[in-house]
């Protein structure tokens, strides 16, 4: 029996990326999903964003692994779009349990560099879409009495103070703050709440054009330097993290921020 048997799965971001990995491990652990994307450019990055076309990939992937999906196109600053989505979901599955917040965007950039529609941007989809996601999943959640798990993806830069991308530290480190908070007011319906906190990831994210200007840089190379002897981690590790924090294993642990860091967060 899978680590997550009969459960209903919510996963935003998961057109590629880590949002298809979390997607497609879920899958594999025994959840029918609920699958997002934006499935839109934003202008205000220079990473690929996922489209209908990839979208409905992972959705080919969660059904390869034997289980069912739900595909809906939502913006995560756009409530009334994720609420559609999980409508559907809900009509089909009448459930759900675990949920990755996963949507996000970076772009690295000096302070004095980020205009107010980069910052908007970064800062409305790092932490206003958690906010959303959560708004939209928490109703159905309570309602289905049977308690469960969201697992919010911060960052590595959720805690510490990495550079040259401030808008998406604040943002990272908000989203622990919400977090905490959740975890407390929900704790009482059984539903549990956590972090993860990846360090590079090799996804679209690192496709960016002016990437490389950044390689030479300090601060950059100081705050992409692990511990252990590799540059970047994969989208499955993190996943393996996300559905381990959803699963009965996990059933007692809440309000925690778990690095998946290959020690990013504990240098000296």
């Amino acid at each position: 029996m899978g680590l997550l048997e009969g459960k209903v799965g919510f996963v935003t971001g998961a057109g590629h990326g880590q949002g298809r990995t979390h997607a497609v491990r879920m899958a594999e652990e025994g959840a029918d999903v609920i699958l997002s994307d934006i499935c839109a450019p934003v202008p205000e990055v220079d990473s690929p964003m996922a489209t209908y076309e990839e979208l409905t990939e992972t959705a080919r992937l969660v059904e390869k692994s034997g289980r069912r999906a739900v595909v809906g196109v939502a913006d995560v600053r756009d409530r009334a779009a994720l609420q559609a989505v999980v409508d559907e979901g809900l009509r089909e599955f009448g459930a759900i349990d675990v949920v990755s917040a996963n949507a996000g965007i970076w772009r690295p950039r000096r302070f004095l560099e980020i205009d107010a529609a980069e910052y908007d941007a970064v800062v409305d989809i790092n932490l206003g879409g958690v906010w959303n996601t959560c708004q939209v999943v928490v109703p159905p959640m309570i309602a289905g009495g049977r308690g469960g798990s969201i697992v919010i993806t911060s960052s590595a830069a959720g805690l510490r103070g990495q550079a040259p991308w401030a808008h998406y530290v604040a943002a990272k480190h908000a989203v622990v703050g919400l977090m905490r908070a959740l975890a407390n007011e929900l704790a009482g319906h059984s539903i549990r709440v956590n972090s993860v906190h990846p360090t590079g990831v090799e996804t679209f994210m690192g496709q960016q054009p002016d990437l490389p200007r950044f390689f030479d840089d300090p601060l950059f190379r100081a705050s992409a330097a692990n511990m252990l002897p590799t540059p970047l981690l994969q989208p499955e590790d993190i996943s393996n993290a996300v559905v381990w924090l959803m699963s009965d294993q996990a059933k007692w642990i809440t309000g925690v921020t778990l690095p998946v860091d290959a020690g990013n967060t504990n240098k000296p």
